[in-house]
């Protein structure tokens, strides 16, 4: 997996005009897109088989699975109900199948093929199923490649096919997740998914994963329409509600973000409520919610999310308790509040995010000046990230190939901390470069702003805004890239830049932000 950093897991801009849609496609039940999928199963259970189908594009599993699993006891032989059933189980961008998942799946897939799907594209899904869910135990990057082959052979027999093309591309993007050439991989996404977008604007799939092929600084504008397109697409799925924010964080679009979110989270509450869907739609709402709102400048509101962690609907004490933990720890290391975060409790009932909280302890304990805390708080940490590497191999996962980068920006500020600079700048150097490499960060400090204060704080004031500058193109409007960049600016003489950068943080917060920085900007600007 690509991560290694300690994070786990609407409209501003004039709509855009769409190519219409060259054929007839039928709407699902409820507001989850259009597909058109025809299937040898009986007319009767076409619709639900198609609600199944817009459901497993939104990755709205849980549903998904109890819609084929109705088809399945209404109509025993529909094969595509038995290929349903197993692709709910590959869960291609968030985990991999457990040994069990893997055992069903595969059940599932015989029981497909022993009801002879009649048509080729029936034949064609559930053939390339049988090559993810294949008996001989391979390694999870094998498994997927596997199964992308296949859908490879099968989208050059049916290229022009919505449904064939958009699953292919979701192959090619669960291989940049394994990291199999990851960049590359992800643009050959959006090319297989660009076309297939202007020629099908309402279906769920093409939208979406354009939307997580374009994941990525570097490639995030690609997928800007599919992000203004999806929550219209599917407004009674919250996964659908939240992705555009991937692509608006990545942008710095923070208002939509919180927008986005905001109805993501108030949709997964409601079918968390119906035991429609699990309780992480909502924590991963609010996982953006938060950091949208650090972001612009409104902490009271930020820090309302993490109180909000704890009423999670659906979500065991424990999760709550957790979640809470890791909000805490990004916030009070966002803020730059460095007792707020030496002070953080660890979670006592789960070790989910003792990483994520020692990390934030040891940077804090280190800024101020506290090595001793430092020092107590990278063992812990250490321990925390070979625990989380083994069990991650203990799932069948490839050992890292370089130094977690949450372990590298700890070290980097205790060896600061115990006044080895040169050692520090390379090992965020390191990190940053590691990080920028694999897709950047969205939701945590980028290693590369955490240089950028390192060499402010060595008032080496031109060094620090050159590396704030590079920060804010890979992640653009972060408030303390653009605050560390306007003092930076100020230091070395720079007034312009100073005007501009301090110019830009007050734009992007709105009027009632309260972080109190923000004065410092509006102090500046009066006097220009």
């Amino acid at each position: 997996m690509r991560s290694q950093t300690p994070v786990a897991a609407l409209l501003t801009i004039s709509c855009l005009a769409f190519v219409p849609v060259l054929r007839a496609q039928t709407p699902v039940a409820d507001h989850l897109g259009k597909v058109d999928f025809p299937t040898s199963c009986s007319a009767s259970v076409q619709p639900l088989l198609e609600k199944g189908l817009a459901l497993l594009h939104s990755f709205q599993y849980q549903e998904a699975q109890q819609t084929f699993a109705e088809v399945r006891s209404r109509e025993p032989k529909c094969a595509m109900a038995h290929w349903g059933a197993a692709m709910v189980l590959y869960h291609q961008l968030w985990d991999f199948p457990t040994g069990a998942n893997l055992k069903a799946g595969r059940k599932e897939i015989d029981q497909a093929r022993k009801s002879r799907p009649a048509m080729p594209k029936e034949q064609g899904f559930v053939t390339a199923a049988a090559a993810f869910y294949q008996k001989p135990k391979l390694t999870h990057a094998d498994r997927t490649k596997a199964y992308s082959e296949a859908m490879a052979k099968f989208h050059a027999q049916m290229p022009d096919d919505v449904e064939v093309g958009s699953f292919y591309a979701l192959t090619l993007v669960a291989l940049a997740e394994q990291d199999v050439d990851a960049l590359d991989n992800q643009k050959k996404a959006i090319t297989i998914l660009d076309p297939l977008f202007q020629k099908y604007p309402d279906h769920p799939g093409v939208a979406h994963y354009l939307i997580h092929a374009a994941d990525r600084p570097e490639l995030a504008s690609q997928g800007l329409a599919a992000a203004r397109r999806y929550a219209q697409i599917a407004p009674d799925s919250p996964h659908a509600l939240h992705m555009p924010s991937h692509i608006f964080v990545r942008l710095g679009y923070w208002q939509d973000s919180i927008t986005s979110n905001i109805a993501s989270n108030d949709s997964g509450r409601r079918l968390a409520a119906e035991h429609k869907a699990e309780a992480h739609y909502q924590t991963h709402a609010l996982d953006y919610l938060n950091y949208s709102y650090l972001q612009s400048g409104q902490e009271a509101k930020a820090r309302e999310v993490i109180a909000h962690a704890n009423h999670v609907v659906g979500a065991s004490e424990h999760r709550k308790q957790d979640y809470h933990a890791y909000l805490a720890a990004r916030t009070a290391i966002e803020l730059h509040r460095w007792n707020e975060a030496v002070a953080l409790q660890e979670p006592a009932e789960s070790e989910d995010m003792l990483d994520v909280v020692r990390w934030a302890r040891t940077i804090a304990a280190a800024r101020s000046g506290n090595v001793a805390e430092a020092e107590s708080a990278f063992k812990a940490l250490q321990k925390s990230v070979a625990a989380r590497e083994a069990a991650a191999a203990k799932q069948g996962y490839p050992p890292p190939k370089e130094k977690a980068t949450d372990l590298r920006e700890a070290e980097a500020w205790l060896t600061f901390a115990r006044g080895q600079t040169g050692a520090a700048l390379d090992e965020l150097r390191a990190a940053a470069a590691y990080q920028e490499r694999n897709g950047g960060e969205s939701l945590s400090v980028p290693a590369r702003e955490m240089l950028a204060d390192m060499l402010l704080e060595l008032k080496r004031p031109g060094d620090a805004l050159a590396e704030y500058q590079i920060d804010l193109k890979n992640a653009p409007n972060r408030f303390d890239a653009l605050l560390g960049a306007a003092r930076s600016a100020q230091a070395s003489g720079n007034a312009a830049v100073a005007q501009t950068m301090y110019a830009q943080l007050a734009e992007i917060c709105p009027a009632g932000a309260d972080r109190p920085e923000l004065q410092e900007a509006k102090t500046y600007l009066a006097k220009k």
